[in-house]
């Protein structure tokens, strides 16, 4: 039986897919498995459209529709992004203390269409030539769509991919949720790169309010599957949520506070647990032992019930401990996005210093982040049909390569993507004109880099995370995306303040590059990069991954 588990493993996605409940969580009811999974995978390819379907051209819009200034537009749609990635916080919250993964999802695309709907409408407004006087309408509309979808983003980024990898059982398929994780990431990148090329075209030659309109159409389509399908697709729901993940957290932590001057026993079988054969039992661990005095019973308790303020269970005080131990990887991570963040700031300002004629066209600087989707939409498949049953071999892991491997190597192509950028930058320096298609292997190089460590980081947070917090484990995972934006822009300031008086006006960045030294910046993030990541393997050897019971 077993090795017919992992022969079911091995099989490719094509074959899962024609037989739905192969290798997945499946009983005789037929529940879960691959067949569920294409229902998520539709939902976030349309959640990823219609997302940067706005994004990509939201500034255009505010400044050339809504009539706002430059300064204004770019005000608004900071906000609006840093919004979106605050919400699935919320959305997770919601998730794994009340209502569940799938029913959050349902909930929120229903505010994510009517977000998408008023939208069309506020376009539809500006077509219809109003007077000024309606301008504080079609301002209010605007942003009130904006919000809702913001709002509706929040609900379905961080349970998604949980949600399609509760369809897989946790022992039997760890190469089957593997490979969902994958092509999540590939439907994501689907969704951004007919945006950026379908969407944004439609929006300045069709018309917004076409532009809008067929992203709504897509997000009504995908409420009506997700609501009318779940059924006959077989969607698993996730557990039911047994309360607010973080009082049982904050528990632990009083609780432990308040035991402090307690001995622990020598056996950690004497410590408070669930009842034998509770689903949910943890197994008790070594690490973090002052956080085991919140599960040390009394030698005579005063009264037969005890709060949980005063004495938990040896499973949540590991819960605790698995949220410690992700903690201390994911600072890692958020300089990975530093170095991903290259890619719509300095990577642009230094192709803008290039030669952008390629034959008898001329390229826009920004369009050559096309390489990375390329890069992710090749590596994705790549990844899931030669290199994880080649590192299988190898390593044994039914993954291919571990969780924290796969980061890894990730994160030592983002510090080669740096290294590369600097050697081309001091090239473009030295040369009257270099083409700015040799900026094609630092967009491809980070794609690539993305297949292992974005993807990586969604299964690993998911996986290690409590299960009663993977929701929001998800969403801190992906508020990584924001912070290393924000740890960018930080970067660049003390670049700029401290470089400055070098050349007595703009640094290693000024605005004629030829002026600056730019590729002294991307030696430093390479440097810094570097830095990461042997804080990364400092972090890494020491984990202790999470039990299966």
């Amino acid at each position: 039986m077993a090795a017919a588990a992992e022969d079911e493993e091995k099989r490719p996605l094509l074959l899962h897919l024609r037989r739905p409940n192969a290798g997945g969580k499946d009983d005789d009811s037929g529940c879960g498995g691959w067949r569920a999974c294409l229902l998520i995978l539709g939902t976030e390819l349309s959640d990823c459209l219609a997302f940067a379907g706005i994004a990509r051209n939201l500034v255009s819009y505010l400044t050339g529709v809504v009539g706002e200034s430059n300064v204004a537009a770019a005000r608004d749609v900071s906000a609006w992004t840093g919004t979106c990635f605050l919400t699935p916080l919320v959305g997770a919250f919601i998730a794994d203390s009340y209502l569940g993964r799938r029913t959050t999802i349902l909930l929120f695309l229903s505010i994510y269409t009517m977000g998408m709907i008023t939208l069309t409408v506020s376009a539809s407004f500006a077509t219809s030539h109003l007077d000024t006087s309606s301008d504080g309408v079609l301002r209010a509309t605007v942003f009130l769509g904006l919000y809702l979808v913001a709002l509706g983003v929040g609900g379905i980024k961080p349970c998604a991919s949980p949600l399609g990898a509760d369809q897989f059982d946790d022992d039997a398929a760890p190469a089957a949720r593997a490979s969902f994780f994958n092509w999540y990431y590939f439907c994501i990148n689907v969704g951004s790169l007919l945006a950026a090329t379908v969407l944004v075209w439609v929006q300045e030659r069709a018309g917004w309010w076409l532009g809008f309109g067929i992203p709504a159409a897509v997000m009504a389509v995908a409420l009506a599957a997700f609501l009318f399908c779940s059924s006959l697709c077989g969607l698993r729901a996730s557990h039911t949520p047994p309360g607010s993940p973080l009082t049982r957290l904050c528990q632990v932590v009083v609780a432990a506070v308040r035991n402090r001057g307690v001995e622990l026993p020598g056996d950690s079988s004497l410590l408070h647990q669930l009842p034998d054969g509770d689903h949910r039992i943890i197994e008790h661990t070594d690490q973090f032992a002052f956080l085991d005095k919140a599960a040390v019973v009394a030698s005579s308790p005063a009264v037969a019930v005890v709060s949980p303020w005063m004495l938990c269970t040896v499973t949540q005080v590991e819960e605790l401990k698995m949220v410690l131990r992700l903690s201390a990887v994911w600072p890692t991570v958020v300089f990975f996005f530093a170095a991903t963040a290259q890619m719509s700031s300095t990577f642009v300002e230094q192709g803008k210093a290039m030669d952008t004629r390629v034959g008898q066209l001329d390229v826009p600087p920004a369009t050559l982040s096309t390489f990375e989707v390329v890069s992710i939409l090749l590596c994705v498949p790549a990844y899931d049909a030669v290199l994880m049953p080649l590192a299988r071999r190898v390593t044994g892991d039914r993954r291919g390569l571990s969780q924290l491997q796969r980061l890894g190597v990730g994160l030592a192509l983002s510090a080669l993507a740096m290294a590369y950028s600097a050697l081309l930058e001091a090239s473009r320096r030295r040369r009257a004109a270099t083409c700015i298609v040799w900026q094609a292997p630092s967009y491809m190089a980070l794609g690539a880099a993305e297949v292992f460590t974005s993807v990586g980081l969604l299964e690993f947070f998911y996986d290690q995370a409590p299960d009663t917090m993977k929701s929001l484990c998800t969403a801190v995972s992906l508020v990584a995306v924001a912070a290393g934006s924000y740890l960018n822009s930080a970067i660049v300031a003390v670049v700029a303040w401290a470089t400055a008086p070098e050349k007595g006006g703009g640094g290693w960045i000024p605005d004629d590059l030829n002026q600056g030294r730019l590729d002294c910046f991307f030696w430093l993030m390479f440097g810094l990069s570097c830095v990461n990541l042997l804080a990364f393997v400092f972090t890494s050897t020491r984990y202790s991954y999470k039990v299966a019971n």
